[in-house]
């Protein structure tokens, strides 16, 4: 078994690692949740612009501005799936930060297990040589109250 020194410092390794893991697994949850909002805010921006281009065709309008109406609803509507492709993206990161955190947190409570049980064998040892000694004792006094 490993001394507990190498213990102590395998655990602070393992501490820091979930720490690194925690603080990434936040960056990409942050990421996720910005992408959404981007993919709302797209999407609030297509149905506005929508309703102006109907508005404006029910007023009348020129065929190049209703050429230039439809271009810029295509480019929105390429702006929405390629923001939904970052949503994804972004998702699998998430979900990749999250499998590596819960790594290293098993790893982490692995070798607190491992010192847990080297701190429940050396009390169990010590409290042996303590009855020992109080054995001797008892033994030592019985023998010379004789």
């Amino acid at each position: 078994m490993a001394s507990k020194a190498q213990l102590a410092t395998l655990m602070d390794l393992a501490r820091r690692e979930t720490d690194d893991a925690a603080k990434r697994l936040g960056i990409a949850l942050k990421a996720v949740d910005e992408a959404r909002q981007k993919h709302e805010m797209l999407v609030g921006y297509r149905e506005e612009y929508l309703k102006r281009f109907e508005a404006a065709q029910a007023a009348g309008i020129t065929p190049m501005a209703y050429r230039n109406f439809v271009a810029f609803i295509e480019k929105l509507e390429t702006a929405v799936k390629g923001q939904l492709d970052m949503i994804k993206h972004a998702e699998y990161r998430g979900e990749q930060e999250k499998a590596a955190w819960q790594a290293s947190e098993r790893k982490r409570m692995s070798y607190s297990t491992l010192n847990d049980r080297a701190d429940a064998a050396a009390l169990k040892l010590e409290n042996k040589r303590d009855q020992k000694q109080m054995d001797e004792h008892a033994a030592r006094q019985a023998y010379y109250k004789r």
